[in-house]
């Protein structure tokens, strides 16, 4: 795989960022492509070097998060529920901006919602207990959409409120939580 200009990177994650910090001002259906160039300081060709559109920078925003959620995914799954959610919410508090400004954005960006659902969703197959009986009469499809909105709410209402307990607090209760339920 060839190696990315760094440059490029650089750039990329300027337009991503100047995103983000307009969307905590203004609607982003209010955004222009010239208030993102101003804001990272490049010209509007610039972002159609990289970018088909608004939309597309949004769009790939959106991807690299969930995608980077998604390499959590690879090893966390392997460890107990405490455990596991530790990555998940110093990756979230991390990544507050980003996560703050999604999560209670109305319109085009209100769609990340339901996709981060979907991973955790799918996250979270193969996770149901069937082997205690305490599951058996669920039927599997409605406990991953259970969880997995519980999960999605809880992440919702920490960073909304200003994640008042740190990472590891809100991985063990949720761990305790999601334990019980899955």
């Amino acid at each position: 795989m060839p190696k990315v200009d760094r440059r490029i990177i650089k750039t990329q994650e300027s337009l991503k960022k100047a995103l983000i910090e307009l969307m905590t001002k203004k609607n982003f259906d209010d955004i222009t492509i010239q208030d993102i160039a101003d804001h990272a300081d490049l010209n509007r060709g610039t972002i159609y070097l990289h970018y088909q559109d608004k939309f597309d920078l949004l769009d790939k925003l959106m991807e690299a998060h969930l995608n980077e959620l998604g390499e959590i995914d690879e090893w966390a799954c392997k460890l107990d529920w405490n455990d596991a959610l530790i990555p998940y919410f110093e990756y979230f508090e991390r990544n507050y901006l980003f996560f703050s400004t999604m999560l209670a954005s109305t319109g085009v960006p209100a769609a990340f919602r339901t996709r981060l659902l979907a991973s955790f969703i799918e996250g979270f197959k193969g996770e149901v207990d069937r082997e205690s009986g305490r599951n058996t009469e669920i039927i599997e499809e409605v406990m991953l959409q259970y969880a997995g909105t519980a999960y999605a709410g809880i992440i919702e209402w920490w960073i909304k409120s200003g994640m008042p307990y740190p990472p590891k607090v809100m991985a063990k209760q949720v761990g305790i939580l999601l334990g019980r339920t899955l």
